[in-house]
């Protein structure tokens, strides 16, 4: 009896759980926004509806809701939509970053353990001592996933000319198909010395820059499945720096691990190292200004950011 009680509990309790909203057509949902008080043309609202998902444009709506689902006083759908259009433009920006740091990172990494291991040391378990023999071998068998259905011409050369003695490519070759994920692993799995070379190139200690390196594999996945960025709480945290070695983390601007700032800070940080001639402060600067309605706040910008040493340059 007591069984059957808690049967009969837990179905009542998925019942009521059950979702039952059903779609709406671009016309019904451009109505109901502006029932709820959204100031907007419609036929421009069901244009952008049609481009835009209606549950896309919530993340950027929600700013502008009551408690009771209507529009605060005044609020019109070409704010929201400048919200929209300078997320979508700070992705693009952060992406270049991401980018330039992703490839000069795998670049040296690769370096490093082929002048030490030879081109297929990293086929080598003994060669990648951070990683347990499950990790080591899920690696090589994407690495040989990605080898054989890439179609790039140099795969195909190398594969026509040396598959007989080699099953998997040499490491600088296979870095330029090597997924982000699989860069990290590799990084995992390098012995502490070489870690530690990485960190002094940036000038922070090792494990500062793999959690640098896990918190940019984050954003760059928000970036590339477009996901609303410029106001989001960061999942992966990049540690910051100690105060007592690197005060420029710390004054006048405490830079914290926990909004977009903080990592802006750390793209800004290892572009002035890999890339000192970089526009990429002065482009962010330009986007920020072209949009003043933007809460900076919201991504953790301080009033006297541009005081940071670190974005100073000096």
């Amino acid at each position: 009896m007591h069984a059957h009680f808690w049967g009969v509990f837990l179905f009542v309790a998925v019942v009521r759980m059950q979702y039952a909203k059903l779609p709406l057509s671009f016309d019904e949902q451009a109505k109901l926004l502006r029932s709820r008080g959204l100031i907007a043309d419609h036929d421009l609202l069901v244009e952008r509806l049609e481009n835009v998902s209606y549950y896309r444009l919530s993340g950027y709506l929600y700013l502008f809701r009551n408690s009771d689902d209507t529009f605060k006083t005044g609020t019109t759908f070409d704010t929201v939509w400048k919200f929209y259009t300078f997320d979508r433009q700070l992705r693009l920006l952060v992406l270049d970053a991401v980018e330039r740091i992703e490839i000069a990172v795998k670049t040296n990494l690769v370096y490093f353990h082929a002048h030490q291991h030879g081109p297929f040391g990293y086929t080598n378990p003994a060669t990648l001592p951070g990683l347990n023999s499950d990790a080591h071998t899920g690696l090589l068998k994407k690495l040989r996933d990605e080898q054989q259905r890439n179609k790039e011409i140099f795969v195909k050369h190398f594969m026509k000319k040396y598959s007989d003695q080699h099953a998997y490519l040499p490491c600088w070759m296979a870095s330029e198909i090597m997924t982000y994920g699989m860069m990290l692993t590799l990084l995992n799995g390098v012995e502490k010395a070489h870690k530690a070379t990485n960190g002094s190139r940036f000038g922070v200690p090792d494990d500062v820059l793999l959690s640098w390196i896990r918190a940019i594999g984050g954003i760059r996945n928000m970036c590339a499945h477009h996901s609303r960025l410029w106001n989001k709480e960061i999942g992966y945290r990049p540690l910051i720096p100690r105060q007592k070695k690197h005060p420029e983390w710390h004054v006048p601007v405490e830079v914290k691990g926990n909004r977009i700032f903080g990592m802006f800070t750390v793209l800004k940080y290892m572009l002035n190292i890999i890339a000192p001639q970089s526009n990429w402060m002065e482009r962010l600067v330009s986007l920020l200004e072209q949009y003043p309605c933007i809460p900076k706040h919201s991504m953790g910008f301080e009033v006297n950011w541009k005081e940071c040493p670190i974005w100073s340059n000096k």
